[in-house]
């Protein structure tokens, strides 16, 4: 049972946190919750930032988790603008900046994930830029305005997907766009040599240019402003603009410094959680970018940097804190939205753990569905302008439905029907 008495702290303002809180309340949970947000802004969600709100189509107002009133409404304290800076488990506090030092009971953890950062000349230059925080958008979405009105340059270093959505704004915006990526195509280790192409034909028709094979060495400017990017095969790029989208870190000094158990940087990182997404420490939670969690029926170890999995992990961790029997067992999603191609991928097929790759639809068109395969098992999915088959695709995951692969293919076959094979 959890007593009234008793305080809840959430460290993190993002969807993780917010929904966390939320679901406390929702679950009939009548202590005190207290949500720690080092930024100022309320609790929002990030894939605005370099979609719709980016591009425009998007105001400010709807990046955020609940209106600025939810909080006080439903009894949750904010302490925003604050950042926990030591945690003390054997005393179960945690200090913030301004030297506030708050109880709790059950602790959860979603610090989220920043921005890797380049490591090379000229990243102290005012045009060089990351996309992680609210902040951050606003800035860049009046840089891409003026580069489209300037007839100006952006280089991206990294085309994963925040490259490649930003490199979709920046081109509606009007302005000119080169992306430098070491893989020979965009999203290589996501999706394979099979379905990068797809993106980069998808941008290339849009007039991206792309430097595969390279990484940016330097930056070069002149009074503090950018003038080209370098690439280490000798190369060099006209640029006013950078931006810095090579991925991101789990934020875990907070749990490293308590000695919490963590996952080594080069598994992916992050904080280790069990599958009721409870740290070595049975008070202390975390769920979101920063957490990873043993997955039930995955076998494996995942830490997910999505919308979708902090919008169910926060909740499933709240449940947990209240003592419910939690097993978070969720098919991986993610989903974006570059020009007038629509994505939704579910599953998970890293480099290596699949054999085959079968498309259904027309991939010419980009009006598919793919699916990637080990020995006849189907890992992953991903439609492409194809709606509402998410939760067919994500049975077939479930099931470890070995399809005959002609069917597979065929849209005339209904995937209902193959989730048995």
């Amino acid at each position: 049972m959890v007593d009234a008495n008793q305080t809840f702290v959430i460290v993190g303002g993002g969807l993780a946190g917010a929904k966390a809180a939320e679901t406390l309340r929702s679950e009939g949970f009548t202590g005190r919750v207290i949500l720690i947000c080092d930024e100022r802004e309320h609790p929002y969600e990030r894939p605005p930032l370099s979609k719709g709100y980016l591009t425009g189509r998007d105001a400010r107002d709807s990046v955020f988790v609940h209106k600025p009133d939810w909080y006080a409404k439903a009894d949750v304290e904010l302490h925003l603008g604050q950042a926990a800076v030591h945690l003390d488990r054997a005393g179960r506090t945690v200090r913030l900046g301004d030297g506030t030092v708050v109880h709790y009971d059950k602790l959860l953890l979603a610090t989220g994930s920043e921005p890797r950062r380049l490591d090379i000349p000229g990243t102290g230059l005012a045009g060089v830029h990351h996309l992680r925080r609210l902040a951050h958008a606003e800035r860049l979405r009046g840089v891409l305005s003026s580069l489209g009105r300037d007839n100006g340059h952006l280089v991206i270093a990294g085309a994963g997907w925040i490259g490649l959505e930003v490199a979709a704004a920046a081109r509606g915006y009007g302005a000119e766009v080169t992306v430098v990526e070491p893989e020979p195509t965009p999203l290589h280790t996501v999706l394979g040599p099979e379905l990068g192409q797809l993106f980069t034909d998808l941008h290339s028709e849009r007039g991206v240019r792309f430097h595969f094979g390279a990484r940016l060495t330097e930056i070069v400017g002149h009074d503090g402003m950018v003038l080209a990017a370098r690439t280490d095969d000798g190369e060099e790029h006209p640029a006013h603009d950078v931006l810095a989208a090579i991925g991101a870190a789990p934020r875990t000094a907070l749990a490293e410094a308590a000695g919490l158990a963590l996952v080594d940087r080069a598994d992916g990182g992050g904080i280790a959680v069990d599958a009721s997404l409870r740290t070595s420490d049975p008070d202390v939670f975390a769920a979101g970018d920063v957490a990873a969690a043993e997955h039930p029926w995955l076998g494996t170890r995942l830490r997910v940097e999505h919308w979708a999995n902090a919008l169910h992990e926060g909740p499933a961790a709240a449940r947990a804190m209240l003592g419910r029997e939690v097993s978070y067992d969720r098919v991986p999603y993610f989903f974006s939205d570059q020009y007038d191609l629509g994505m939704e991928y579910s599953g998970y097929a890293p480099p290596g753990s699949y054999d085959q790759v079968v498309c259904r639809g027309d991939v010419g068109k980009r009006e598919f569905v793919a699916f990637w395969l080990s020995e006849g098992r189907v890992l992953a999915g991903m439609n492409v302008n194809v709606w509402d088959v998410t939760p067919d695709i994500q049975r077939l995951i479930r099931a470890g439905a070995r399809p005959d692969q002609d069917a597979l293919a065929d849209p005339s076959v209904p995937l209902t029907e193959l989730a048995a094979g």
